[in-house]
């Protein structure tokens, strides 16, 4: 499979980072935006801690590529929503976001943010892909 994705890292940059600090798509690539993935139940509840829900996140983003014919190592950059301003609580959803990822480790956006569309929500994820047909 032809990925059209190209993760960039330098030298010249902090290696204590826990993805790349950059990413391009190839010129023929199709740009797959998607909304905000939130951790929903198929009744449309929410239950679970940070690590529940960032998982359910993932789940649902994943979905969400598959219905655009993309997968997670099509994805070229993630913005990650906590409801918090513990770090800890920042750092126990990123961690599930950072394994599921694996070794396509995107440039990424980790945010504590002071309240999220749906009551009990305390994580989101948006994502853009880069696909080519």
């Amino acid at each position: 499979m032809v990925t059209a994705v190209q993760l960039i890292r330098s030298s010249a940059l902090s290696d204590v980072a826990q993805y790349a600090y950059a990413s391009t798509a190839a010129k023929e690539a199709r740009l797959v935006f998607l909304a905000g993935a939130c951790p929903l139940e198929d009744d449309g509840s929410i239950v679970g801690d940070y690590a529940a829900q960032a998982a359910k996140c993932i789940e649902t983003m994943v979905g969400a590529l598959d219905a655009a014919g993309a997968t997670i190592d099509d994805v070229i950059s993630t913005r990650v929503l906590v409801a918090s301003s513990d770090r800890t609580d920042l750092t126990t959803a990123w961690d599930v976001v950072r394994d599921a990822f694996g070794a396509h480790d995107v440039p990424s956006t980790l945010l504590g943010v002071t309240v999220l569309g749906y009551a009990d929500q305390l994580v989101e994820i948006e994502a853009i892909a880069a696909v080519v047909d």
